[in-house]
């Protein structure tokens, strides 16, 4: 099959009128039926069949739509890229980062450097950093940021601003002007856990586990930005990463580090000896400048 005959197929498993499909693909009636008699010819078997002037997918060809939605996923970077080399004759800046980093660090890191850099297209995705280091490997990214370290050989990991856990808990739980609270101040307290795939909550839930009486974890989740919706559900208190803390009293909740401070850093992450592009270091300039700001407030 050419990739013609799958347009075509496509077009009319869309729309069922090969009139309808002419206009979709820009092309007579006339050619959008001879391409399909080809394809059929080609494969050995009917496509569609003809009830009452709309066109009817057969088994085989519904078997193959699945397919050729598979080609059209693989097709969608290519016209991206295609569509960047025209308008800005350079390839769109792909980023990754994990959750916590994409509610206000990158949105606001990348308005920042479309001021500085107006024709600059970016992607900008989230996933956990394991995902992330396949992405760097396989060149479909080209800078990572992230909350924890992968250690991966290949990998080039470099710390670009450091903060603290922090405690978020309900309006008024916390003493007036409290700026710390002790681990101790958490035992037998109600709290949201986080799933154990985070390199993290092992750690501060061995602290917790060690408390007498130890704190009561009812409900689970996946990221510290559903542990802060929960806690502003009134379900409990949460350890968190500065940046999902952000904007907290705002949001009528409380906020501090934990006393002793558990650390946390943020990392950049990239293929090791890949020279970034002008647009990549000028966006990690950035992303530097604004988690120091954001961290200091």
């Amino acid at each position: 099959m050419r990739l013609r005959h799958i347009e075509v197929i496509q077009a009319l498993l869309q729309t069922g009128h090969l009139g309808t499909a002419a206009e979709w693909l820009q092309l007579p009636v006339a050619e959008v039926e001879s391409t399909l008699r080809d394809a059929e010819e080609q494969l050995g078997f009917m496509l569609f069949s003809s009830v009452r002037g709309r066109l009817h997918a057969t088994r085989e060809a519904r078997e193959l739509q699945i397919e050729i939605a598979h080609v059209y996923e693989a097709l969608e970077p290519v016209q991206r890229l295609a569509s960047s080399l025209k308008q800005y004759q350079a390839p769109p800046l792909r980023i990754i980062c994990t959750a916590p980093l994409a509610h206000k660090l990158l949105p606001h890191s990348i308005a920042a450097l479309r001021r500085r850099l107006p024709d600059t297209p970016c992607t900008l995705l989230t996933q956990p950093t394991r995902d992330i280091v396949k992405s760097l490997l396989l060149r479909e990214a080209d800078l990572g940021l992230s909350l924890h370290d992968p250690d991966h050989g290949d990998i080039d990991c470099q710390t670009i601003a450091q903060g603290k856990i922090q405690l978020l808990a309900p309006h008024g739980w916390l003493q007036p002007k409290q700026k710390y609270i002790s681990l101790q101040d958490l035992a037998g307290q109600s709290m949201i856990g986080l799933e154990d795939h985070d390199p993290l909550s092992p750690t501060l839930e061995n602290k917790l586990h060690a408390l007498r009486p130890a704190p009561v974890i009812h409900t689970r989740v996946q990221t510290h930005q559903m542990m802060r919706s929960m806690v502003e559900a009134g379900e409990g208190l949460a350890l968190v990463d500065p940046f999902t803390a952000l904007g907290a009293r705002t949001a009528e909740l409380d906020a501090c580090p934990l006393a002793p401070a558990v650390p946390i850093s943020l990392y950049a992450l990239s293929l090791k000896n890949a020279e970034p592009s002008p647009a990549a270091q000028a966006l990690l300039d950035i992303i530097t400048e604004q988690a120091a700001a954001m961290l200091a407030n």
